[in-house]
């Protein structure tokens, strides 16, 4: 059978059930015995703590104390039954190299027995320390008998070789950020600005501030008592005080007798674990090896009372008290031949710092006695469960970091000595969060070289080879997306690879009909833009590939697919997405075609009929990688910044991580700079020389100089395209008679705008903009239609006379409206802005405004609006001065006026002009609403005014007040009232030739003109 390749045995994702994590339970290989190291008579140390020993007390013990049955590796017999306490014990296999213990008692050349599990009612002691009120007597007198002992060295020989090992601590790098979100160019075609106009915000320092410095390793606290030992101590034994080496001459083996690093392991307070075996001096004469380790596993070790003998001492220096039955010692701790050598860890083993947590050996406490032993469960892994907690089993060593030597006794201990009613309590307790350290991401190098990757890749369309492409190659990145992710592990893609030259024919034919369908639709300076671009390159490739989606894959049944049935072709983009990238890593350009009719394309493909078509790619190799991408190069969009795109909890609370939630308003208000004086000054110098008259052009000589100083470069960028961004919302204060106009006029009017059949359709098509419908408050739910964006705030306002209008937070998330539109049409390629509104009955709100801002009477601004007679206006101006008397509005306030007499349109204006300001693109306004929003935003930020153009002057009175009072010019006089966007898309022509004229128009010295003397 040929073997799986890579891409059957990778593309593991949350819907497919992974088999990896399902490990054989084998014995692993056995340790390597420190030089001179004593052994047990097995060489293996016990799988719990304490025997089985039957429950006599009456009382009901944890499960904990009993220990956990021990897992069977395959193969392998099951361990022979405990015999009852009398039983002789045979000898086992004495160990290679074990050293003769010449101060032991004859009676420890018996198979050394282990103490009684403590009961429920006793309480784990030290050996050192003195039995308290609660140890039971037994237990004093063997603690008193191992007392008893001969005194060894206060130094115990260990081995240097294996590094020491203590608790791993992860650590976290700054947080990597693309430079795509931090480019600070300001010319055509490249990065949107954020918060500083032209320009994208600078990479926040809370960005690193938040990250977390790698903690200390040090002993496990008090609190995870109750786990097991966190880490095995290797190497070097930490000098200590005369009173710590005292109590560690109680719990030495006799002289004579050295200890073996790798048994030593320490223990946090209360923590203890089965003490080992202690070595027969007659097994440690032998020097045979032992020559069949696996039949030793396989042999468990009997058990054999003792007569009143005295107490044996364990290798590990641990007071054993005769005639205790004694259990088996895993195999995986029984040292062999063939162990690596010192500083390697041996097969099985964990390399690192997962040694620790594997251990279930008694261990010597640096700083004092021993532990006493606490009940423990292993698996044959070597893996330890715990005990109380329920949590899962450490993980391999393979995924355990590289471990810190741990010299200090966990904290709580005095002298090395744990708190053993401490420790209990601790034992008893839940543990917070997970055990152990987290799977290790890729080294610093390979992860910037991923970053790199995804930075670099591109929509190639332009310079593609005609080179032909290695099948191991395409291989490869075929291989990389069927690993991609998939909902249900459905995997719904299919790679269709074309290089017939005849069907890559057909496949253009049909794109370049498309194509000029597509050029129709759009506005004239778009359709203008869009042919000079180059949208596809099926004939210059080699490879064609089609993405498909089939939607039925994986039966009815499908995980994931019950609420979303669409997630087949989302599943299939993200095999887009991963041929793409290993495409790049390839060196091969990969350029996305969209421009199908989907079923035409699955006719002349002869697929399926009920496969979706995802993707149609063009491969090859190309010339080179574009530094950034085509359409941002040509101008046709540019790139949105991070902070823009990344929410909180909710949609809407903008915050990056590790920095504070930031206010959208506040933001884009910390973004508006005035004009530049540089590019100002230059732009006047270049008008002085420009061959006509000085001021020749009036005021388009001022226009070109401030569009000059907008976009900090002379000549300007010529706006083109441009937007018009027309707001829609319906006013309370209609019920008071203002207008004769029925309120469902908006609505009929927001269809009539989408169906291109309004009068600002006509002007904008006649100009070349893009008409851009915003429902911001209209009254009634509108459908959904190609060109509307739905951004209600609420359904049309509150009558004025009788209360606020709005809400304070209403109009904030109205002006957010505007900002988010504004950033919208400039990302989207558009260079120039333009105001519109509709809604009935919204010139009584902008008089109003009017008013409190330039503090004229209502009767001054207060026009007729749609044409209202004189009883009408009468009324209007009536119901104007009665919700200023009411609410007596603050124009220092101009969110409180807003709310009082404003309107949603009038706020989504603001926003729209904030937001064009702070990305340094001009607007151009319209008629009375628009000048009443610009008093608004003139008094949120005056150096708004910077990037307002004003297009007309309206026949509202109120009009020429506000642009008093603004300051500005009008460019067209023409008696207009309509509103929509009307006034500003007639001025907008004069803006692009006032720009224009800065780059086409000829210098004196460039013509050969003489100037003027």
């Amino acid at each position: 059978m040929t073997a799986p390749g890579q891409h059957e045995t990778d593309g593991r994702d949350s819907g497919s059930i992974d088999l990896g994590a399902v490990r054989e339970q084998q014995s692993p290989a056995p340790a390597a015995p420190a030089p001179g190291a004593p052994s047990g008579v097995n060489g293996r140390r016990p799988l719990h703590l304490g025997p089985p020993v039957p429950e006599q007390s009456g009382a009901v013990r944890p499960l904990s104390d009993r220990g956990a049955a021990p897992v069977q590796a395959p193969g392998q017999q099951g361990p022979a039954p405990t015999p009852p306490q009398g039983t002789p014990v045979p000898q086992g296999t004495p160990a290679q190299g074990t050293p003769v213990q010449p101060s032991v008692p004859a009676q420890a050349t018996q198979e050394p027995q282990f103490p009684q599990a403590p009961q429920a009612s006793q309480a784990p002691q030290p050996v050192a320390q003195e039995p308290n009120e609660q140890q039971a007597p037994a237990q004093a007198e063997a603690q008193a008998e191992a007392q008893a002992q001969p005194e060894a060295p206060a130094e115990v020989p260990v081995q240097h070789g294996t590094p020491p090992h203590a608790t791993p601590v992860r650590e976290q790098g700054p947080p990597t950020i693309g430079p795509e979100y931090l480019d600070v160019a300001h010319q055509e075609g490249e990065a949107l600005p954020g918060p500083q106009l032209g320009e994208f915000p600078a990479q926040l320092d809370a960005w690193a501030a938040g990250n977390t410095q790698p903690a200390p390793a040090e002993a496990a606290p008090a609190e995870t008592v109750g786990r097991e030992a966190e880490a095995t101590v290797s190497g070097q034994v930490p000098d200590a005080s005369e009173q710590q080496q005292a109590a560690a001459q109680e719990a030495t083996p006799a002289e004579g007798t050295p200890v073996a690093a790798a048994e030593q392991t320490a223990e946090a307070p209360g923590t203890a674990e089965a003490p080992e075996a202690p070595t027969a001096p007659e097994a440690t004469e032998s020097a045979e090896p032992a020559e069949a380790p696996e039949a030793a596993e396989e042999t468990p070790a009997a058990e054999e009372p003792s007569q009143n003998g005295p107490i044996a001492v364990s290798s590990s220096g641990e007071a054993v008290p005769q005639g205790v039955p004694a259990q088996e010692t895993p195999a995986e701790d029984t040292p062999a031949e063939g162990t690596p050598a010192e500083g390697a860890p041996a097969e099985g083993v964990p390399a690192e710092g997962g040694e620790a947590e594997q251990s279930a050996a008694p261990s010597i406490n640096q700083d004092g006695p021993a532990a006493e032993a606490a009940p423990s469960s292993d698996g044959e892994d070597g893996a330890p469960a715990a005990a109380e907690t329920g949590t899962e089993a450490a993980r391999p060593e393979a995924e355990t970091p590289a471990a810190e030597p741990q010299a200090d006794a966990a904290p709580g201990t005095a002298d090395g000595e744990a708190d053993t009613d401490a420790a209990q309590a601790a034992d008893e307790a839940p543990q917070d969060g997970p055990v152990g350290e987290p799977a290790p991401g890729f080294a610093e190098a390979e992860r910037e070289a991923v970053h790199r990757l995804m930075r670099e890749r591109r929509d190639i369309r332009n310079g593609f080879r005609t080179d032909p492409i290695p099948h191991e190659v395409l291989l490869r990145v075929l291989e990389a997306a069927h690993t991609a992710p998939s909902v249900g592990h459905s995997q719904p893609w299919d790679f269709v690879v074309i290089r017939s030259e005849e069907t890559r024919r057909t496949m253009h034919e049909m794109a370049q009909r498309q194509r000029e369908a597509y050029a129709k639709s759009l506005p004239k300076a778009r359709a203008k833009q869009f042919k000079e671009l180059k949208t596809e390159a099926i004939l210059d490739t080699p490879v064609n590939i089609v993405v498909t989606a089939d939607p039925t894959r994986g039966g009815r049944h499908t995980l994931g697919r019950h609420t979303q049935p669409q997630m087949a072709p989302y599943s299939s983009a993200l095999a887009v997405e991963n041929l793409w990238l290993a495409a790049r890593a390839e060196g091969l350009g990969v350029g996305w075609v969209s421009f199908f009719d989907e079923r035409e394309m699955v006719r002349a493909l002869e697929l399926p009929e009920h496969l979706e078509v995802v993707a149609y790619l063009c491969v090859g190799y190309v010339d080179e990688f574009p530094p950034e991408p085509e359409l941002m190069q040509a101008g046709w969009s540019k790139r949105r910044p991070l902070s823009w795109v990344v929410h909180e909890e909710s949609y809407g609370r903008r915050v990056l991580p590790g920095a504070e939630p930031h206010d959208l308003l506040s933001e884009t208000l910390d973004a508006i700079r005035p004009l530049d004086a540089k590019a100002l000054g230059e732009a006047w110098e270049r008008q002085k020389r420009m061959t006509k008259p000085a001021g020749a052009l009036g005021m388009l000589e001022i226009i070109s100089a401030q569009l000059c100083g907008l976009s900090r470069k002379c000549p300007p960028p010529i706006p083109e395209p441009a937007a018009v961004a027309v707001f829609a919302g319906d006013h309370g204060v209609h019920a008071q008679g203002v207008t004769p106009w029925p309120q469902e006029v908006t609505s009929q009017m927001v269809a009539n705008f989408l169906g291109g059949g309004a009068v600002c359709n006509a002007f904008a098509n006649q100009v070349g903009a893009e008409v851009c419908v915003v429902d911001v408050g209209v009254a009634t739910e509108l459908p959904a239609t190609p060109g509307l964006l739905p951004r209600k705030v609420r359904y049309g306002t509150s009558d004025m006379t009788t209360g606020p209008a709005l809400t304070r937070d209403e109009v904030a998330r109205a002006i957010e409206v505007g900002v988010e539109t504004a950033r919208d049409l400039v990302a989207a390629g558009n260079k120039a802005l333009l105001t519109g509104e509709m809604g009935i009955a919204n010139t009584t709100a902008s008089a109003a405004l009017i008013s409190v801002c330039t503090g004229a009477d209502p009767a001054e601004v207060t026009g007729r609006g749609t044409g209202i007679n004189d009883e009408t206006h009468a009324r209007k101006v009536e119901v104007v001065r009665r919700a200023l008397d009411l609410h007596k509005p603050d124009p220092a306030d101009p969110i409180g006026l807003l709310s009082a007499v404003g309107g949603l349109e009038h706020a989504a204006m603001v926003g729209l002009i904030l937001g064009g300001a702070s990305l340094r693109t001009p607007v151009i306004l319209d008629g009375v609403s628009a000048g009443a929003a610009a008093l608004v935003a003139r008094a949120l930020a005056p150096e708004a005014l910077a990037a307002c153009i004003a297009g007309h002057r309206s026949a509202e009175p109120g009009h020429v007040a506000a642009l008093t009072k603004l300051g500005l010019r009008p460019l067209v006089d023409l008696d207009l009232r309509l509103g929509e966007g009307t006034g500003a898309l007639l001025a907008l022509p004069m803006v692009q030739s006032a720009a224009r004229t800065m780059h086409e128009v000829a210098t004196f010295d460039a013509a050969g003109v003489t100037e003027k003397s």
